[in-house]
């Protein structure tokens, strides 16, 4: 590798880094406060809002990686330009075609970064979010345990205490029961306590009134109770944690899933395609992107207005191509056997960049294209 080269693999970079840190804080700032909201308002802990935060980061540098990677290549392609170094590389004999080896081999690393994210840390971090998100919906204490709010835990059950002391012990507690549509129960204590027994939780209630209501004979009942045990644990929604998505399986177990009949019972055979060769076509997305930025730019040329058109164009292009990839996304999900065309976006861009580079390697194209409006005006 020359000199060159490892100068500009270390730009692009060292600026890959930044715009990805950079987006990284914006996607996780905007995801951050709805988890916020979700967790906290829930009664869970700081710890568990950053868990989720983190378990959250793989998916999100999935987005981030090919954008960070396209706006490293079109911003080191531009300051290169600006400061007349791309055109000191081209007057030593540094062609279209030489520069390019570099910014390959950079999308080829930031390419190697995404599928290590899709294949490993993307369908690992997806299942312990999933399980934790179960956890947490099913943590009973959590989400009582919310002074002067009425909760709802189900949608069969309304709980509220008005305060919790020291010791744990609920004060002044309101629980309406209205599983049974023909038949409500209202419960309210001076004390209470949440006892977990086992999977479930129990709530004993002391020195209480019970109010019963009849739809059928339209009529109110009242008990009053020293203490009573009320089963809570029932009243809340379990969920179970099959395979829930294609997203927590890893790579092999989606190799091996496309010859079990049992997987394809829960899964149909286009979301599995989908899922196995979108790992696959996403990181050689990352070369194209690279690619289509800095050629895009190269036959632009020199100009002391700067390349502002070409860089709106590169960006145009990789909106275009990145568009194409969910109509695609479509066909493959109704039709598997048609998994080639998830290639089709990243072939396109590697085409695309391979013509802007033949073109701007062919310099009285170019000379030819910009003397034309000249002549025309004279």
């Amino acid at each position: 590798m020359s000199r060159i080269d490892r100068y500009l693999l270390a730009q692009f970079f060292m600026h890959f880094a930044f715009f990805a840190l950079v987006l990284v804080i914006v996607f996780w700032i905007n995801r951050a406060v709805l988890l916020f909201d979700r967790l906290i308002g829930d009664g869970q802990t700081a710890l568990v809002f950053l868990e989720f935060t983190l378990l959250s980061l793989p998916r999100l540098m999935t987005t981030v990686v090919p954008i960070a990677t396209f706006a490293g290549a079109v911003y080191v392609t531009n300051r290169l330009n600006n400061e007349s170094e791309l055109t000191a590389m081209l007057s030593i004999g540094s062609g279209p075609w030489r520069i390019a080896r570099p910014v390959i081999a950079y999308g080829a690393v930031t390419g190697v970064l995404m599928a290590v994210l899709m294949n490993i840390l993307v369908p690992a971090a997806q299942e312990r979010l999933s399980q934790r998100e179960i956890e947490v919906s099913q943590n009973i204490t959590a989400r009582l345990l919310s002074e002067g709010a009425f909760l709802s835990p189900s949608k069969s059950m309304i709980f509220y205490t008005q305060t919790i002391d020291e010791t744990g012990i609920l004060k002044n507690v309101f629980v309406s029961d209205r599983r049974d549509p023909d038949r409500s129960v209202t419960y309210s204590a001076q004390e209470a306590y949440l006892v977990r027994e086992g999977d479930g939780f129990t709530l004993i209630m002391v020195d209480g009134l019970a109010q019963t209501f009849d739809a059928a004979t339209n009529r109110l009942s009242a008990t009053t109770f020293q203490d009573f045990s009320f089963n809570i644990s029932a009243l809340i929604t379990r969920e179970k944690n099959p395979l829930a998505s294609v997203q927590f399986l890893m790579t092999w177990e989606l190799f091996a899933a496309l010859s079990n009949d049992e997987v394809q019972k829960i899964f149909s055979a286009g979301s599995l395609v989908e899922e196995l060769h979108g790992r696959f076509a996403q990181p050689l997305f990352c070369i194209a992107a690279a690619l289509v930025g800095v050629s895009t730019l190269l036959i632009g040329g020199y100009s002391r207005f700067g390349v502002w058109r070409e860089v709106i164009l590169a960006f145009a292009l990789l909106l275009v191509i990145d568009g194409l990839r969910g109509t695609l996304i479509d066909q493959v999900l109704g039709n598997a056997r048609l998994w080639p065309i998830l290639y089709i976006p990243a072939f396109v861009g590697l085409s695309l960049g391979a013509l802007m580079l033949w073109i701007a390697s062919r310099p009285s194209l170019l000379r030819r294209r910009r003397k034309a409006p000249q002549e025309s005006v004279s």
